[in-house]
């Protein structure tokens, strides 16, 4: 059964990062000239993904919820491997300081957004 729902949960999560990377791309691509070629979708999807992951992660939720929302939709939803394609592009096109931006925002605002999401969750 859990197979099942995280199956659908993926499918669900692939959806909706469909929705905001087309979203993205035509009102969140040019967010000033500084930091243009950073690929605000993926940053947004993957960062959103953490602090949810995060979250219901520390309030303990059922196992048929956590493979239906935590592997099924989040796991589509968020996206390693558009995440390392996108920095190999940046490092081909030898936008360095946008690369070493979007690395350290990506991995470690990752790793920040689980602990404040998990640390939230334990306050419900």
């Amino acid at each position: 059964m859990n197979l099942l729902l995280a199956g659908l949960g993926a499918s669900l999560g692939a959806m909706l990062r469909y929705f905001f990377t087309n979203y993205g791309k035509k009102h969140w691509e040019k967010i000033g000239n500084k930091y243009s070629n950073l690929p605000f979708p993926t940053l947004f999807i993957n960062l959103t993904g953490a602090f949810i992951l995060g979250f219901i992660f520390s309030i303990g939720v059922p196992p048929f919820f956590y493979a239906l929302v935590g592997t099924g939709v989040l796991g589509g939803y968020t996206t390693f491997s558009t995440l390392n394609t996108e920095l190999v592009s940046l490092f081909h096109d030898r936008d360095y300081r946008i690369f070493i931006l979007y690395a350290l925002t990506s991995y470690l605002g990752g790793l920040f957004l689980v602990y404040v999401g998990f640390y939230l969750g334990k306050l419900f």
